[in-house]
């Protein structure tokens, strides 16, 4: 049975059935990864539920053994723009996950305003 390395994604060998856990180095077994992708976008909706903003609407749907985080301006502005990034498992099964995701989430934000600009300097004419 092939074992994985989750943080590294580096399939190892080892006990059949088990995925060794970097983090805590616990052997778990393989059908909970199925398990916890569940797990995971709970997790993510319930922080992203702490957050609400009158331009940006916020939505996850499982994508892979992560999350898909998407933002998207909300209607009436005449103007349409997608953003996305994933969370991996490892980002979310962090301890500092409220605080990092906080971060992440208003990098995102930038970003998402600085892409929608038409016209800049560093831009090619």
């Amino acid at each position: 049975m092939m074992m994985q390395l989750l943080h590294f994604c580096t399939p190892i060998l080892d006990p059949p059935g088990f995925i060794l856990h970097t983090s805590s180095f616990a052997l778990r077994p393989l059908h909970s990864n199925l398990l916890n992708v569940d797990s995971l976008l709970e997790k993510v909706d319930q922080e992203l539920a702490r957050y609400e903003h009158p331009l940006f609407r916020f939505s996850t749907r499982s994508a892979g053994s992560g999350v898909l985080l998407s933002i998207d301006l909300r209607e009436g502005f005449g103007v349409e723009h997608h953003y996305e990034i994933t969370l991996h498992e490892r980002e979310i099964e962090n301890r500092q996950f409220p605080w990092t995701f906080q971060k992440l989430l208003y990098d995102c934000l930038h970003d998402f305003i600085v892409e929608m600009f038409e016209r800049n300097p560093q831009m090619k004419a």
